[in-house]
């Protein structure tokens, strides 16, 4: 058997695991490349057959489209934040959950950026291939479910410190990742994530300076 037929039977994969083994291998691509990349690169990356890709996606928009919804799923991001000690102080928490979301929507942005380019509309009520390779919600209830998990596990971060901080915890992770991250999800300047967080915790003014 040669090197290449094993490569393209892919034994005991179901499609749906197929489906996202393809789109592992091409999200980096699509990041390190833009949607100029060819399947048959995206087929050496996942160690098959060109003609696998288009047995489980009927071309490569359908792929570009998994990818998408792919890049907005935030489950590996939650992930992490869930596994932030919580008896870390406060700012080293605050730290780590920024780092963690900046990474995650540098490549979301990214991924989106090169579909747009190769001419493909990310519209928020067109329907995007699931994680089962099924027909799922618009990228716009996507992007909102995705919002909204990652404002509570911000929230789980603060709890802690409940009592010491001036605001709830609610409102202060939704200021949290405001200062973070701009409208359209893009990190806000250049300002480094801890000097973000040391504002946040500390405010702009010198500790003893005249108000």
């Amino acid at each position: 058997m040669t090197e290449t037929s094993a490569r393209r039977r892919a034994p005991g994969m179901s499609p749906e695991a197929r489906r996202e083994m393809i789109v592992a291998a091409a999200l980096p691509l699509l990041v390190e490349q833009g949607a100029a990349v060819g399947t048959a690169q995206i087929a050496k990356a996942a160690g098959i057959g060109e003609a696998t890709i288009f047995r489980v996606f009927t071309d490569k928009d359908e792929l570009l489209d998994a990818c998408v919804a792919a890049a907005l799923r935030n489950d590996h991001v939650l992930a992490e934040l869930d596994a932030v000690p919580l008896d870390q102080p406060l700012a080293a928490r605050l730290n780590e959950a920024a780092a963690t979301l900046q990474a995650y929507l540098h490549r979301m942005g990214t991924v989106i950026a090169a579909v747009h380019a190769a001419g493909r509309r990310t519209d928020r009520g067109r329907p995007v291939p699931g994680p089962d390779g099924g027909s799922g919600r618009g990228l716009g209830a996507s992007r909102e479910e995705a919002s909204e998990r990652t404002l509570q596990a911000v929230i789980r971060l603060l709890e802690p410190d409940r009592a010491a901080l001036r605001l709830p915890v609610e409102q202060l992770a939704a200021v949290f990742l405001s200062m973070l991250f701009s409208r359209r999800g893009a990190p806000v300047a250049d300002t480094p994530t801890e000097t973000l967080v040391d504002i946040f915790l500390h405010g702009v003014v010198t500790p003893g300076a005249a108000s």
